[in-house]
């Protein structure tokens, strides 16, 4: 299926934290909120989803898709102050967003990386157990988000749909 572009962000005690996402990810993307498969590999018809983990718990073997054709990268960003370690930190533990948003995730057909940085403007520190969690969330906000701006593709005979083309906008 198409992946997108997707943005989140959340505002805790004066500090902001965000995440832009390009999603193209080889895994099923998952609604965090409810746990329903939202974009992903799809039945031999090609009319519904599959749900890759399952399908793969129950001995399937997936198809692999070109390699280099698929990935998640972003960037997470904080208005708090960060040092460089904080940072590096930030960028790890937001990858947590992607696992619950994305299964399977950080595939050997996948380049997930994900960067952080803090621009400081706030003048404020924050605490990491803080910073963390809210990283983690916003970047899995992000990768659902990003299926739901994606849009569908048609190239000859082959078709790549989106989310909401498939089955209309999850709520």
């Amino acid at each position: 299926m198409r992946g997108g572009i997707g943005t989140a962000s959340v505002t805790v005690d004066g500090i902001t934290i965000g995440a832009i996402i390009a999603c193209n990810a080889v895994g099923d993307v998952i609604d965090p909120a409810t746990g329903q498969v939202l974009a992903g590999a799809r039945t031999p018809d090609g009319a519904s989803l599959l749900n890759c983990r399952k399908a793969i718990l129950a001995g399937a073997t997936p198809k692999s898709p070109l390699a280099g054709t698929n990935t998640t990268i972003g960037v997470i960003a904080t208005d708090a102050i960060l040092t460089k370690a904080q940072a590096h930190r930030l960028a790890r533990v937001s990858h947590d967003g992607l696992a619950r948003a994305i299964n399977p995730v950080h595939t050997l057909l996948d380049g997930d990386t994900l960067f952080a940085l803090g621009t400081g403007q706030t003048g404020k520190t924050a605490s990491m157990l803080v910073l963390s969690t809210l990283a983690a969330e916003v970047t899995a906000r992000a990768v659902f988000n990003a299926v739901l701006a994606a849009k569908s593709l048609r190239c000859g005979t082959m078709f790549w749909p989106s989310t909401t083309e498939l089955h209309g906008t999850p709520i």
